[in-house]
């Protein structure tokens, strides 16, 4: 028996607050952006939302390794593709599938082909748990 989770839509696990890069971001922002530490890739968009690649930190480091400057490198340079993205209808159980064959820590989700939002590993985790501490706060 499946567990009910696994029927939930992308849509409802999603983060909506995504920061993309445009084709032109060069890889200094881009590093900078990802060493935040709130992210591991980004996606890159052209202006109207639609997907054409994604940048990791593992991008980045292959760009230094092959000679390129961080200050001069473009996204759109280094990014891979094809972008893999998950639509927001597509269910948690495909979402988990697309990770594990692609060893993704996020994934892009879209709604006809713009994108929507963003699903990292531990949003689709945090639904397979029940909560053991909870938040409280006196005034």
């Amino acid at each position: 028996m499946k567990l009910p989770q696994l029927k939930m839509k992308a849509r409802e696990v999603m983060n909506p607050k995504i920061t993309a890069a445009t084709r032109r971001a060069i890889g200094r922002d881009l590093a900078l952006q990802l060493m935040s530490g709130m992210y591991s890739g980004l996606p890159v968009v052209e202006r109207q939302g639609e997907v054409i690649g994604v940048v990791t930190e593992l991008d980045l480091l292959k760009a230094v390794v092959e000679g390129k400057d961080l200050q001069s490198v473009k996204a759109e340079d280094i990014m891979g593709l094809p972008p893999l993205c998950v639509d927001e209808e597509a269910t948690v159980e495909e979402v988990i599938q697309h990770m594990l064959k692609n060893n993704f820590v996020r994934i892009p989700v879209v709604r006809n082909g713009k994108l929507v939002g963003i699903i990292a590993r531990a949003d689709l985790l945090s639904r397979f748990i029940e909560r053991e501490f909870v938040d409280i706060s006196s005034t």
